[in-house]
């Protein structure tokens, strides 16, 4: 499929007007081609245009050491807002599950894998998820995100150094949060 050029304008141009990260992630991975393995593809089945509205506050009034407490701790603590997704994108949500679920997913990845928001961060999940063999488009990510971000944050080189190997190692475990 490839590179679509118009859809990814597009959804720079909706995140620009929304503030909406959830539609872009998605509109993104969606125009960049972003598609599940076939292995994967049919694990993600049952979720298949599955995406609640995160509620942070909500999550908040969980126990504490409950998961959803943590997870909203985590996007307090480094005030980000979940990536909630529109409805008016159910189509996509319908046809692409993988660019859906790893959207709504990409901060539980970081909160369940203890890596933070920087770019030695991103690349920490990056690495475990083109080494759980999601999708061939996470590990062409991955080649690129090894090359520019120790060009776009040199103070961070070898954090993002460890993270890459840290990533790699616990990707390489049996474990797959994609379908949870």
């Amino acid at each position: 499929m490839g590179i679509q050029v118009k859809p990814l304008y597009r959804a720079f141009q909706l995140y620009q007007k929304s503030g909406k990260f959830g539609d872009f992630a998605l509109l993104k991975a969606d125009a960049l081609g972003a598609k599940a393995t076939p292995n994967l593809a049919g694990r993600l089945a049952g979720v298949a245009g599955y995406y609640p509205e995160i509620n942070v506050e909500q999550l908040l009034q969980y126990p504490p050491g409950t998961f959803g407490r943590e997870y909203a701790k985590y996007l307090t603590s480094n005030r980000l807002k979940p990536f909630n997704v529109s409805p008016e994108f159910e189509a996509i949500a319908q046809r692409n599950v993988f660019a859906l679920r790893y959207a709504v997913t990409h901060d539980i990845f970081h909160c369940l894998l203890g890596f933070d928001t920087s770019y030695a961060g991103e690349i920490g999940v990056l690495a475990f998820a083109a080494a759980q063999n999601y999708s061939p488009s996470l590990k062409i990510s991955l080649t690129c995100a090894k090359i520019l971000y120790p060009l776009l944050a040199p103070p961070q080189r070898r954090a993002i150094g460890a993270n890459l190997a840290k990533g790699q190692a616990l990707g390489k475990q049996k474990v797959n949060v994609m379908t949870f």
